[in-house]
């Protein structure tokens, strides 16, 4: 007898439903990424800065366009006549059941991820200072989340604290990505305070030590952080407020956020704009302080976190197989969208490297370590691609972000639906039925091409 999940085939109706409502998709107005972007660019035209803190990349962009390339240069080769009617973007695993009348099998379909179920393998990616793409901030998407059952990554550099994203996320799954601060209180206190608010895995940002060469950024000098926009996390955090004898707090900052008229409020000696000013650039000095870790250090992490860690920033199969001598549970696949090393190789070429390991492919199959992927997704066929490649979940980034600016909550709900419908007419115009069919397949689902589209 076959076991259906119930949440089998969830994602699938999405497209029907647009034309059965006899309208475009609603908020957004097209599941097209480019002109989502397109809208919150013009939505965001009187902030270029804020913009751009999510659509700029470090350098001259080159990792970022590497990133598409070499997604673009992976083909899919589809099979035909498969019954693949009934689909689910969980990974499926068999189990057998003996009945009076003999053995039976009971197909259950799961994505695992730490032992934890997901019905798609989509995670939402940590953006940090989303207080300023919309009013709501990290409150938006951990809602959307926890709605819809994708898992959140919460970022250190958010503009809401730790407490207020959990309540949001409600009974939702949740990760919290550390940006590893300079001193061990402060890391202990931001560890504890995830833990105490249910987040269940810790996520150790590795390239972010110091901040990438962003020249948008550094014609407008725009850092939000330096004027106390993006550090609620520290602000809201009681070793941190105790250095400077104050008490924590959860602030919201202003919305829109203008550096401009904030540099101007400081300059004239606005007493809350220089407050801000003054915690922004000890939380910097903090989370962004230029010290760089090394392996050793990891030690200090793992004895003090007792759920999963992961890596995030990976981009070496040297690195993914030291790993193993750590400790580490996981690791992402990730150059950060090209917004830290211009030049950097493609993500996707990361993870095909990677994967060629002999070592990390054991480590995986045996469930001792867990491999993501990121950087670059857009479609439905990217993260198909990913998953042939090895991948067992992808993080979606800049594709929400964008769908936050123009439509909030509603907007990053309908990237993410649409997203997820487009894998599933993916999957089944492949000729499969389930991820676990592509999983780690290679070359048998996917070929490298030896031209870009």
């Amino acid at each position: 007898m076959a076991v259906v999940d119930p949440s089998a085939g969830k994602w699938a109706s999405y497209g029907t439903n647009i034309y059965i409502s006899r309208q475009a998709p609603q908020p957004l107005g097209t599941v097209v990424f480019e002109e989502i972007e397109a809208k919150a660019k013009e939505k965001l035209k009187d902030y270029p800065g804020a913009f751009l803190y999510a659509g700029g990349s470090a350098g001259t962009n080159a990792t970022y366009r590497a990133n598409r390339k070499a997604l673009d240069r992976f083909a899919i080769i589809p099979r035909m006549l498969v019954n693949a009617t009934a689909r689910t973007l969980e990974v499926r695993s068999l189990h057998l059941i003996i009945s009076d009348s003999g053995i039976k099998y009971c197909i259950l379909h799961k994505t695992t991820i730490f032992g934890v179920t997901h019905s798609s393998p989509i995670f939402i990616a940590p953006i940090g200072v989303q207080g300023i793409f919309h009013g709501d901030a990290e409150l938006a998407p951990a809602a959307a989340a926890g709605k819809l059952g994708v898992p959140f990554i919460m970022s250190t550099a958010s503009s809401r604290s730790i407490e207020e994203v959990a309540a949001a996320n409600g009974n939702g799954h949740r990760w919290y990505q550390l940006y590893w601060p300079r001193t061990n209180d402060v890391t202990l206190s931001l560890i504890s305070r995830a833990k105490a608010n249910g987040f269940t895995a810790l996520v150790v940002t590795l390239d972010t030590m110091s901040i990438g060469w962003r020249p948008h950024d550094l014609e407008r000098a725009y850092i939000p952080f330096g004027h106390g926009v993006g550090i609620q996390v520290g602000r809201s955090d009681p070793v941190f407020m105790a250095r400077y004898g104050r008490e924590p707090v959860h602030e919201h900052p202003d919305f829109p956020y203008d550096s401009e008229e904030k540099n101007r409020l400081f300059l004239a000696g606005d007493e809350k704009t220089k407050e801000g000013v003054f915690f922004g650039m000890e939380w910097l000095k903090e989370c962004n302080s230029g010290v760089y870790r090394d392996w050793e250090d990891l030690k200090f992490l793992r004895d003090n976190w007792d759920g999963p860690l992961v890596l995030k920033g990976i981009q070496s199969a040297l690195d993914a197989e030291k790993v193993l001598e750590y400790g580490v549970n996981g690791i992402i696949v990730s150059n950060h969208g090209g917004r830290q090393l211009d030049g950097a190789i493609p993500s996707i070429y990361a993870l095909e490297s990677v994967m060629k390991s002999t070592k990390v492919k054991e480590a995986q199959a045996s469930g001792k370590l867990t491999v993501l992927f990121d950087s670059g997704i857009r479609t439905g066929p990217d993260i198909f691609k990913a998953l042939a490649l090895g991948a067992q979940a992808v993080l979606l980034g800049r594709p929400w972000v964008y769908g936050m600016v123009v439509g909030g909550e509603a907007g990053i709900e309908q990237v993410v639906r649409h997203t997820l419908a487009d894998l599933d007419t993916t999957l089944g115009l492949s000729g499969h039925k389930s991820l676990s069919e592509i999983q780690g397949k290679g070359n048998a689902v996917v070929t490298k091409l030896d031209f870009v589209p």
